[in-house]
């Protein structure tokens, strides 16, 4: 189940998201829970295998707005590295980079069950 402590434990600077979402602590679980749902669905993986940069670049800048104002640290250190490869067509460890973001994301899906 999805708390406010696994979260803290996971790596997620709580408290600061926190007072984004006014101090409601529902509301900021359920955020986090649907970013969690859209990052399982993968899309930016899908863009990179077909080779579509630009469609990479704009999912890994929504994701890259969502798991920074969540706070979601172990996702958003990769997507920014990510974001900012893409943004500038610099060839580089997009698979890696990738890699590690959906590692990040099952650690968090793992904290729902």
């Amino acid at each position: 189940m999805l708390t406010i402590e696994n979260l803290k434990e996971y790596g997620a600077e709580v408290e600061k998201a926190l007072q984004r979402c006014g101090n409601n602590e529902a509301l900021y679980l359920r955020l986090v829970g649907i970013c969690i749902n859209e990052l399982l669905e993968d899309k930016l993986g899908i863009a990179l295998k077909e080779g579509e940069i630009d469609r990479a670049f704009d999912i890994a800048h929504k994701i890259k707005g969502g798991v920074c104002n969540l706070a979601l640290n172990p996702i958003s250190e990769p997507i920014c590295e990510l974001t900012e490869l893409l943004r500038n067509k610099t060839p580089g460890e997009y698979e890696k980079l990738h890699a590690r973001i959906v590692l990040k994301t099952n650690e968090l899906a793992e904290l729902m069950k």
